[in-house]
């Protein structure tokens, strides 16, 4: 990795860290995000990856109205540090899945 991508990466995960934290207060069964990147491709290649414990969980509040304010919180967040990213790059899984397809290893199912 070069070092403006070191410095790069360390802006995405100070901004994301800071939405996680606001996520663990407010969305019932939220977990915890993280980011994929390819810096040779950024910033299409940017993917906010974010867990919820449940696949209930998970359905509940993709039909609240938090799902929208939370997309818009990620790209908001994200933009404010010069990263312009669309809702294509913010995914949503489950511990509930990554447990039943890839028996709990989150780096073999990212």
């Amino acid at each position: 990795m070069r070092k403006t991508d070191k410095k790069l990466d360390n802006q995405i995960r100070e901004v994301l860290t800071n939405v996680c934290d606001t996520a663990l207060q407010e969305l019932a069964g939220f977990q915890w995000l993280t980011h994929l990147v390819d810096y040779s491709n950024f910033p299409k290649s940017l993917k906010v990856v974010c867990v919820f414990d449940t696949n209930s969980s998970l359905y509940d509040f993709e039909q609240s109205n938090h799902f929208q304010r939370f997309n818009a919180l990620i790209q908001k967040s994200l933009t404010g540090a010069g990263i312009n990213v669309g809702t294509n790059s913010i995914a949503y899984d489950t511990e509930e899945n990554c447990s039943r397809d890839n028996n709990g290893r989150w780096a073999e199912r990212l």
